[in-house]
């Protein structure tokens, strides 16, 4: 099968653009059969995000920690795909079990998160990868990596990134994705908050730039998400 690389279209499938256009358009819903529930303003943004990165030679992969059916990496690989990139890959990161128990010792801020609880988040790996092959987007520049971040992302064979896109609700995954993400982020690469309305996973956003002095502009996609450029 050829890769789906008609990405106006792409974005309409992906998000089931017709069940809901006004929820779908800023992702406010939770579609029942979507590969992804971020919506078209959040994919148009990546859309732009690995555009830019790509034009302007930032280096690095795409990236996203917590990919639920995959829909955002998909349409991550079909941008790659219509700009004729073949040195840049794809990462999935998720444990493919749903969200974790909160460790409130470590993370005392996720204390009483219910996302551990939420059936609907549980999405296997082999489910994501059937949704990529639909696509005719699963190649050998769209990798796995399964298990909770705590676990992965310390060894993760990743150097550089250009577009990192974090997912994961809770404190602990947010923070957990930056800690050990965010430094491999190159300067002139982009931070994509999709749960920014989240306020366990906006703190440790604010927490993170804080730690780091972290100054550059925080910017809405929607009114749930946010993103940044970095500067450095």
């Amino acid at each position: 099968m050829r890769p789906y690389t008609d990405l106006t279209d792409l974005k309409l499938q992906l998000t089931r653009f017709e069940e809901n256009p006004a929820a779908r358009a800023i992702g406010s819903d939770c579609p029942k059969d979507a590969e992804t529930a971020v919506g078209i303003r959040r994919l148009c943004n990546l859309e732009q995000c690995i555009r830019t990165a790509v034009a302007d030679r930032v280096p690095g992969d795409i990236l996203e920690t917590g990919v639920w059916r995959g829909g955002a990496m998909i349409f991550a690989r079909a941008v790659l795909a219509e700009l004729g990139v073949t040195d840049r890959r794809v990462w999935c990161c998720d444990s493919f079990e749903g969200l974790p128990t909160p460790d409130v010792d470590e993370f005392p801020v996720d204390l009483g998160d219910p996302h551990h609880t939420f059936e609907w988040l549980r999405v296997s790996l082999e489910t994501v990868q059937t949704n990529f092959r639909r696509y005719g987007l699963l190649d050998d520049q769209v990798r796995f990596v399964k298990g909770w971040f705590r676990d992965t992302l310390p060894a993760i064979p990743v150097e550089q990134l250009a577009v990192l896109r974090l997912d994961g609700d809770m404190y602990e995954s947010t923070w957990q994705a930056l800690f050990y993400l965010y430094p491999k982020l190159s300067p002139g690469g982009f931070l994509i908050v999709d749960d920014w309305s989240l306020a366990r996973a906006r703190q440790a956003v604010n927490d993170y730039r804080t730690r780091h002095k972290i100054v550059d502009q925080v910017r809405s996609i929607d009114p749930f998400s946010v993103f940044w450029r970095k500067s450095a």
